[in-house]
């Protein structure tokens, strides 16, 4: 067996799959998902300057709605090119050093977002819970603390699994089957013991969206009960009406999150392409939708925005 090792004088390369068994519709498929990364990159990029530009949104909620657009603006910048590259020409050889740095980016900002969102969750339960003391509590200085803490968390849990991938060694297979380099794809590729790479995958899983989860939801149990407590139903309607949004980003993070789990798990009776389709939908429904879910449901920066598209109209 022909056994590739990292530390050899031979670059290390991989190739990167697009859609396996439709290789003929591969540039018809790359039209919508050019589309959708159009949709991510234009939405955040509009989220990120107008939060940055109107003064009226310089405050704790907003400053966490920048960074989930930050995120996601990352996120879809990490796949960008090897994705379109691997759709529009073929061009499907991947280095493992910048394999490894995609990997390293791609869960680092996943992370991320699952932090932002946890975030975003004790922002609402602040607001909610004990609206006195919101602007005490979300600080600047401890928005800035906040952010600090979930970037230290993300390289901190994916240095290791970085470094125990130097380690490995790669057979004569190096067809990865995803259009980008993913952790349990590449690991799975070792001649070499990886059970230390499966674990530390693990570890910085459950460390990461494994405490997030659970602590959103207790979040919102804290966050129904004090709305329940509310004498009008105006009012209650009012608290609620302004965790939609929040809601909403945090289902379409974790729904497909967990069923991407689900098929690699229980779906190996499922056609390749099922499962390389729903990895794509997984990395681009939240960068997507999201920019269009505060667009719509949170009128400042519904305003901000049309009023940035005004000012942009009549300098034209």
């Amino acid at each position: 067996m022909w056994v590739l090792n990292n530390t050899s004088a031979q670059p290390l390369t991989f190739l990167l799959t697009g859609i396996p068994g439709l290789r003929a519709a591969q540039i018809w498929v790359s039209i919508p998902v050019c589309l959708l990364y159009a949709v991510a990159l234009s939405g955040n990029s509009m989220i990120l300057f107008v939060v940055l530009r109107e003064q009226s949104l310089h405050e704790p909620m907003y400053y966490f709605l920048s960074m989930l657009s930050a995120t996601d603006l990352s996120l879809s910048l990490c796949t960008l090119s090897t994705t379109l590259g691997v759709f529009w020409f073929e061009a499907r050889e991947i280095n493992l050093n910048a394999c490894i740095a995609q990997m390293f980016f791609l869960h680092g900002f996943t992370f991320m977002e699952s932090g932002v969102l946890l975030a975003m969750a004790f922002d609402r339960f602040v607001a909610i819970c004990d609206p006195l003391r919101y602007t005490t509590i979300l600080t600047n200085a401890r928005i800035a603390q906040i952010g600090m803490s979930m970037l230290t968390r993300n390289v901190a849990v994916m240095l290791p699994v970085v470094l125990f991938v130097k380690r490995l060694s790669f057979c004569s297979s190096t067809v990865l089957s995803h259009s980008y380099c993913y952790h349990v794809d590449l690991i799975q590729l070792s001649c070499t013991d990886n059970r230390i790479n499966s674990i530390l995958g693990l570890f910085a899983l459950f460390s990461t969206t494994g405490f997030d989860c659970p602590c959103i939801l207790l979040s919102y149990v804290l966050i129904i009960r004090s709305v329940l407590s509310i004498a009008s139903i105006e009012g209650r309607q009012k608290a609620f009406s302004t965790c939609i949004s929040h809601i909403s980003a945090v289902a379409i993070f974790y729904i497909p999150l967990i069923s991407l789990s689900l098929v690699h798990r229980y779906g190996h009776s499922a056609p390749p392409f099922v499962h390389t389709i729903m990895a794509n939908i997984f990395l681009l429904i939240p960068p997507v939708l999201n920019p269009i879910i505060y667009s719509v449901k949170t009128k400042q920066i519904q305003k901000a925005v049309i009023k940035v598209l005004i000012q942009k109209q009549l300098q034209i």
